[in-house]
């Protein structure tokens, strides 16, 4: 049994080596049979745990054996290595070394003669190549430096002069015989210092080498230096692609005016004023009233509808446009006349004005240069203020120290009384109707330019209206597809007025308001029953006009609405209205929708799992039991201690805990999925709410809009809390709180728009990558589609002749997708319908271009072709033609802004 002794385990052998030597064997054996059986995956895990094992000698003698074997040393790195780090390589050798390097072997050869190396090269001596190579070609560059080299086509002042001639005086005897001299004397020294560097070459030469090395250790001073680093090798083609693009930018013609002069005329601030007087036409009474409409207002089309009679109305698209673009629609309006007034109805808060895509205008960039010549040119068309010219902004900005400050910074930048509302009014547009800063006229701004009864019901009901007219847009849009934006909004707005009159809407109004208040009584009513909770805090039963806090509020509010006339009292009021309501629409969302579905789940007949209404409804509960606290701690503070104090210390309070509102914005995507997944239990849910006696109208659409209320609000807390700081004295002791409030407020506000805006814009590509055929992958950081523009594209029968002589020939239609960093082109198909007035249209992905990278080239008008430009890319060119003039004009505007703002990031 000695010899079977083992050690480190109970059945090897020890002392006996032949049977040592057999069970190894074996187990070798084994081991490699189940490495046959084994996946890659598995094979790779054994050869890493194995390795780990080893010892720094065990590693060694496994390079060694790979060295042996493989004999890496003596590969051919161009072989082995990836072209493009061989292509690297080779960049680092000099023309005469790349020229050495390719009698080596047929694979140095075709590397070092690629264009990729030669053409920095020949750019950097500015030899260009006088034809573009085709695909399959290469060393075209490097055949064109040979033969620049060889035969340099050098000139002196004189020479060139009289090949190509001159602009200058014609120089006098002496001066050309001193040019002369001094041409004699440049040419002795570069060829005597050729000679002897030539000479110190030959003396270090060594004879075995065959003369790269030489010449590369020893370059003559006078030599001019290819390229100092790799980076800059790298970076010349980009940096001269930089140029090209820029360089094609300023080629482009300005806009013309109305008159068919070429940009603006520079004129002083001074002479503005009578570039649009006549004499027969400077009056007052002939000086229409001019408003400006954005269609990113909700219902805008009602809006247009609502313009009276006798006004100038544009409605414009709020993306795709460019100041400069903006300044053209209201020029092309006016048509050469002087505006009484002017008005902007467009998107914005109460400290800047959202006028177009990336322009968000206020006191921090009201002085950049293309901002401070658009409000300039604007007021350049208002008459003067001592005529009653005035110019009116359909945006809070009176209602916040900022936005006054906006205000006051117009007027005296451009010489016209700038006005805006001054009231707030949270979750509508009445603060339209309230009012105004400035001068008081004999009627309103808005009923200058308005019909009131049409704006009221707008302002009114613009949710409604949104919801209705998304329907609208979508049957009618196809039909008004060729008429302008401001023709067709019109027309939209007239038929949803024709189809429900006025009277009809505010009839409607009491009958949403009188179901609202229904909906609230029936929360009442069930809050008593047993349901089952997941926070018991949601348990809290609902405001009653039996409660008595709900008679302190009511007190509170008549208390407040006695104390009306100083308007930091109508500011609170407002905030403890709007708040009161916004707990009320939540806490239709908890028993209305909730608990009936909790209900049905235990009841065994479950419409959605308790997973699904986890997802849809957790977060909501939780901020209802913020706010309610909320709402709780203002009642409070404000019986205590009045509109007085407390009211920035209770927002601070709030700020603190808005770790809920961050988790359900977070968490607001798997819910809208989730929604959708479950719109198919809609008639399910009504029916179990029927059965209860519940007739309640609802889907999952209107939940979806309930859910939204949290976001609105946010907003609302910012316009409130700024108007109430405007309010507020610079001593008051609430002063400093509501200043924290407000920052904190507007901090967690941009963070909530940062989140929409990034839904919103992968949500809109996912839309344009399913609507083009074949289209790459769109979905980016920070990437948003600003225009579609439809072009023909066109071929040239002949590029030799003339601008104005050439032919073309359309080929297709093209649809120009641009995005803020990159431009798609897709060909566009059109299918019609027998017995449809509309067509359908769709697309297929060419290609997609780089802004930073793409040259536009104009093409002038002739009696053959209008309205044409060309589009080169890197490997594509595209010659495009627009059906009206306009077109090409505001698309070349926001292209040529688009790519400047690409290369400057």
């Amino acid at each position: 049994m000695e010899s079977f002794h083992t050690r480190f385990s109970a059945w090897t052998p020890f002392s006996n080596k032949s049977l040592n030597r057999q069970l190894f064997q074996e187990r070798v054996a084994l081991i490699s049979h189940w490495f046959d059986l084994w996946t890659n995956k598995q094979r790779q895990e054994f050869l890493f745990t194995i390795f780990l094992r080893c010892t720094k000698s065990q590693l060694r003698l496994i390079q060694d054996w790979f060295s042996e074997r493989m004999q890496v040393a003596k590969v051919d790195f161009s072989t082995v290595l990836p072209r493009f780090i061989s292509l690297y390589i080779f960049s680092f050798l000099n023309p005469k070394d790349l020229c050495a390097a390719a009698q080596v072997s047929w694979p140095w050869k075709f590397l070092t003669e690629q264009d990729c190396l030669w053409m920095p090269k020949c750019i950097k001596f500015g030899w260009f190549l006088p034809y573009m190579p085709t695909d399959n070609e290469y060393g075209a560059w490097k055949h064109h430096y040979i033969a620049c080299v060889s035969n340099l086509d050098w000139l002196t002042p004189r020479e060139a002069a009289a090949v190509y001639g001159t602009l200058n005086e014609p120089k006098t005897e002496n001066e050309e015989l001193q040019e002369r001299q001094r041409e004699r004397c440049l040419r002795k020294i570069i060829w005597e210092k050729i000679a002897l560097h030539k000479k110190e070459l030959f003396k270090v030469r060594p004879p075995w080498v065959s003369g790269t090395h030489c010449s590369r250790l020893f370059k003559s001073k006078c030599q001019p230096r290819l390229s100092q680093t790799a980076r800059d090798r790298l970076g010349l083609h980009e940096t001269l692609e930089k140029q090209l693009v820029l360089s094609s930018l300023e080629s482009l013609p300005k806009r013309s005016n109305i008159s068919g002069c070429h940009s603006y005329p520079l004129l002083s601030k001074k002479n503005w004023r009578g570039v649009y007087k006549n004499d027969s036409s400077s009056s007052k009474a002939l000086q229409p009233h001019f408003i400006l409409i954005s269609s990113r207002i909700p219902a805008y089309e009602m809006v247009a509808n609502s313009v009276r009679a006798g006004i100038i109305s544009v409605v414009y698209e709020h993306s795709g446009l460019t100041l400069e673009t903006l300044l053209y629609l209201i020029e092309k309006a006016l048509d050469g006349q002087m505006a009484q007034s002017v008005g902007i109805f467009s998107d914005g808060d109460s400290r800047e004005i959202n006028l177009l895509q990336g322009y968000k205008i206020g006191i921090k960039n009201l002085l950049r240069p293309e901002v401070r010549d658009f409000w300039e040119k604007l007021g350049s068309y208002v008459a003067p203020e001592e005529e009653g010219g005035h110019v009116d902004l359909f945006v809070p900005l009176g209602a916040s120290e900022a936005g006054i400050e906006v205000l006051s910074q117009l007027s005296q930048l451009t010489g016209t009384l700038f006005t805006a509302p001054t009231g707030i009014a949270t979750g509508s547009y009445q603060h339209l109707l309230s009012d105004w800063l400035g001068r008081q006229w004999e009627t309103s701004p808005p009923s200058i330019y308005f019909s009131e009864s049409k704006l009221q019901t707008w302002s009114s009901l613009t949710d409604f209206l949104e919801d209705t007219l998304k329907s609208v847009r979508k049957q009618l849009s196809p039909l008004f597809k060729e008429l302008q934006k401001n023709v067709s909004g019109r027309m939209i707005g007239q038929f949803v007025f024709d189809t429900m009159s006025v009277a009809n809407i505010l009839n409607n109004q009491e009958i949403v308001q009188a179901l609202a208040d229904g909906l609230i009584e029936l929360s009442k009513e069930n809050s008593e029953r047993d349901v089952i909770e997941d926070n018991p805090q949601d348990t809290k039963p609902s405001l009653s006009k039996n409660d008595p806090n709900f008679e302190l509020l009511v007190k509170l509010e008549r208390k407040l609405q006695l104390d009306s006339a100083e308007k930091r009292t109508r500011v609170i009021r407002e905030l403890l209205q709007s708040e009161r309501r916004y707990v009320q629409m939540l806490e239709i969302v908890r028993d209305v929708y909730v608990r009936p579905l909790r209900a049905a789940l235990s009841s065994n007949r479950a419409i959605l799992s308790a997973a699904n209404i986890q997802i849809m409804f957790s977060d909501i509960l939780q901020i209802l039991c913020l706010n309610r606290r909320f709402l709780d701690d203002l009642r409070d503070r404000l019986q205590e201690w009045g509109p007085a104090h407390g009211v920035g210390e209770i927002f601070i309070k709030f700020g603190s805990q808005l770790n809920t509102y961050t988790n359900f914005f977070n968490n607001y995507p798997v819910v809208l999925k989730t929604i959708e997944k479950c719109r198919e239990m809609i008639p399910a849910f009504r029916a179990f709410l029927k059965r209860h006696d519940k007739t309640i109208v609802t889907n999952m659409l209107s939940l979806q809009e309930l859910l939204l209320y949290p976001s609105r609000r946010f907003e609302e807390y910012i316009h409130l809390l700024y108007a109430l700081r405007l309010h507020t004295p610079a001593e008051h002791i609430d002063r400093g709180n509501l200043t924290i409030a407000t920052d904190q407020i507007k901090n967690y506000k941009g963070y909530i728009d940062q989140m929409k805006r990034n839904i919103s814009m992968k949500d809109h590509l996912l839309d344009i990558q399913r609507l083009i055929w074949g289209c790459p992958t769109l979905s980016e950081a920070n990437r948003y589609l600003i225009r579609v523009q439809d072009v023909a594209q066109l071929h040239c029968c002949d590029e030799d002749i003339s601008f104005y002589l050439r032919l073309y020939e359309h080929t297709c239609d093209l649809s120009l997708f641009l995005f803020n960093d990159a431009l798609l082109v897709s060909s566009r198909g059109t299918s019609h319908t027998p017995f449809e007035r509309t067509s359908k249209s769709t697309y297929q992905f060419i290609a997609s271009v780089a802004l930073h990278r793409l040259i536009i080239e104009d093409i002038p008008d002739s009696k053959f072709i209008k309205n044409a430009f060309i589009l080169q890319g890197p490997k594509h060119e595209w010659i495009c033609a627009t059906e009206v003039e306009d077109d090409k004009f505001l698309w070349l505007s926001v292209l040529q802004n688009a790519i400047k703002s690409s290369m400057e990031k």
